[in-house]
């Protein structure tokens, strides 16, 4: 410091507070500072800062896994405003293993992180073991049961009942949902969701139609088998998160099944790839570069201990958005009803008119007799 002082022309304390951005220093001074630390390639001394501050200026970051393509958007979103206030973050991935989870805790409290954000794996202990840690948690996505800790998500039940009311509002009544692990908070939620929105019109939530298993791509795959094994498969599937949908996408090509002609489909992560499949893929969209930013901010007030009053005040859910694409349709039996009335010429109204091909109404029973009324 001392050398840069001497290059910089100026005092120590003043190339202190330039690194330290505690005191205000005039422009010219700064970029005089500034440019000595370059020219001689001066390196703060990261740890002997925090030995002198109490503070390391580092956070961790514990994903569940890295390779899912949720996540690393997210952790985007959390480096990026970290680095804009001036911390360091280190990236761990538990691999879905508890055990894994619980020793990247260990090793961020040995290097004495500030603060940690923490994507909890299935099994998790970690809501009541950060309790005794020196650093404060804010979870991410997944949130541990009964957890009143600070919270970052995305409103996963009003995700699901988006989606299921999609699919209804096409005609669907056979729908599945391809639940994932219900210990993990998003697919218990998306699930209620599901559940809302099918008690909501009155439709049968069939047991043999309830999947639930783990979270991988073999997971997407076996549960679309044993779907399509059934004597009365369903006309639309909802996948839990995007391994999952790879999965269903998987078995449906080698069965043969197209979509949406014979299944609709539809996710819950919509990422730039989705638009190139073929057909593209209707998705529920999460704010997860959002998340992460949230997820950081809230971490800041955590370490900086200003609790505020309501849990409600501590955990933020960000709002999803349906993107329909042209994976979901009408069920089979819709569209071929739609298609005969087409070969007929006088029943098929001229475009612009008041009368429309009749759409299959929501509710059952009346539906049909309504329609060959029309007829």
């Amino acid at each position: 410091m001392r050398d840069v002082a001497r290059l910089a022309g100026v005092s120590t304390s003043t190339v202190s507070a330039v690194i330290n951005g505690v005191v205000p220093v005039s422009p010219k001074r700064r970029y005089r500072v500034q440019d000595a630390m370059t020219a001689l390639d001066y390196q703060p001394d990261a740890i002997a800062r925090g030995l002198k501050t109490g503070r390391s200026f580092v956070v961790g970051v514990v994903v569940p896994d890295i390779t899912n393509a949720f996540y690393p958007e997210v952790v985007r979103g959390i480096e990026d405003t970290a680095r804009q206030a001036g911390y360091c973050v280190l990236l761990c991935d538990s691999s879905e293993d508890p055990r894994n989870e619980e020793i990247h805790l260990s090793m961020l409290s040995s290097r004495r992180v500030d603060g940690v954000l923490l994507a909890c794996c299935a099994g998790s202990t970690a809501y009541a073991t950060t309790a005794d840690r020196r650093f404060p948690v804010v979870f991410v996505d997944r949130i541990p049961p009964t957890s009143m800790a600070y919270a970052v998500s995305s409103d996963n039940l009003q995700a699901g009942y988006l989606a299921t009311r999609h699919l209804i509002d096409l005609g669907h009544e056979k729908i599945a949902p391809i639940a994932g692990n219900l210990a993990l908070s998003p697919h218990h939620d998306r699930l209620e969701g599901f559940r809302k929105a099918m008690q909501e019109f009155h439709l049968p939530i069939r047991d043999e139609y309830m999947v639930c298993g783990d979270v991988q791509i073999e997971d997407g795959v076996n549960a679309c088998n044993r779907l399509f094994n059934l004597s009365e498969p369903p006309t639309a599937i909802l996948a839990g998160n995007n391994k999952l949908l790879l999965g269903v996408l998987q078995e449906l090509e080698r069965r043969g099944i197209r979509i949406p002609e014979q299944v609709s489909l539809l996710g819950f992560d919509d990422y730039l790839w989705n638009r190139y499949f073929n057909p593209s893929l209707t998705a529920v969209s999460q704010s997860t570069y959002e998340m992460g930013k949230c997820a950081f901010g809230l971490l800041l007030q955590a370490m900086s201990g200003e609790h505020q009053a309501g849990a409600s005040e501590k955990q933020i859910r960000l709002p999803t958005e349906l993107r329909i694409r042209n994976s979901t349709a009408p069920p089979p039996h819709t569209l071929a009803g739609l298609q005969s009335d087409l070969t007929v010429k006088k029943r098929v109204p001229e475009i612009g008119t008041k009368a429309s091909v009749p759409v299959p109404r929501l509710k059952q029973g009346n539906s049909r007799k309504k329609r060959s009324k029309t007829r």
